[in-house]
């Protein structure tokens, strides 16, 4: 992360971006790529970073703040103001591990709502950091859940069209006041 774009991990009373929920259209398009990685962008990475850290998240997508574009930040660790933040733009996985893990997930755009999601337990994925430059890392755990649960994004898809009890889901979202139509289960 360059100093540019040193975020502090605070929460804001009025972070510089909306949240969109369950049900906006929004969250159900395909992201354009980016073209250029350039200050506008950087600019947007660091509200997105705000956003983020102002709602206790540890990862947040540009679909969930209303912007079309192919951009994740994530942070495993936000408590720790010396780990950096990881921004990923243009992420793509390019590989999947065979051995595959249930973890509870939740999601800034479905506040309150934590289901268990199968998913793989570690990946690879190549993305452009917010200088521009390519990277590829592997990552496990949750660090690897949160890249795949935040890509998801990226394609129109939410954490609740994963969850394979209709039962557990049905109630999770309607304990909060979310209708199940807003589901595309997969």
């Amino acid at each position: 992360m360059t100093a540019a774009l040193a975020v502090e991990k605070i929460k804001l009373k009025h972070p510089p971006l909306q949240l969109h929920y369950l049900g906006d259209r929004v969250l159900r398009q395909d992201t354009k790529r980016i073209a250029k990685v350039d200050n506008t962008l950087r600019n947007l990475i660091k509200e997105m970073l705000q956003t983020m850290y102002s709602e206790d998240g540890i990862g947040l997508a540009a679909p969930q703040v209303g912007i079309n574009k192919r951009l994740i930040v994530a942070d495993c660790d936000p408590e720790n103001a010396t780990s950096p933040p990881l921004v990923l733009v243009n992420p793509e996985i390019q590989g999947f591990s065979q051995e595959l893990c249930v973890g509870q997930e939740g999601c800034l755009s479905i506040p309150e709502v934590f289901l268990d999601v199968l998913r793989p337990r570690a990946i690879e994925v190549k993305f452009k950091d917010e200088s521009g430059r390519p990277r590829r890392m592997k990552a496990s755990g949750l660090l690897a859940r949160v890249i795949q649960h935040e890509t998801d994004h990226l394609n129109g898809v939410l954490f609740v069209d994963r969850v394979p009890n209709d039962l557990v889901l049905a109630e999770a979202l309607r304990k909060q006041g979310f209708s199940t139509r807003a589901v595309e289960t997969i």
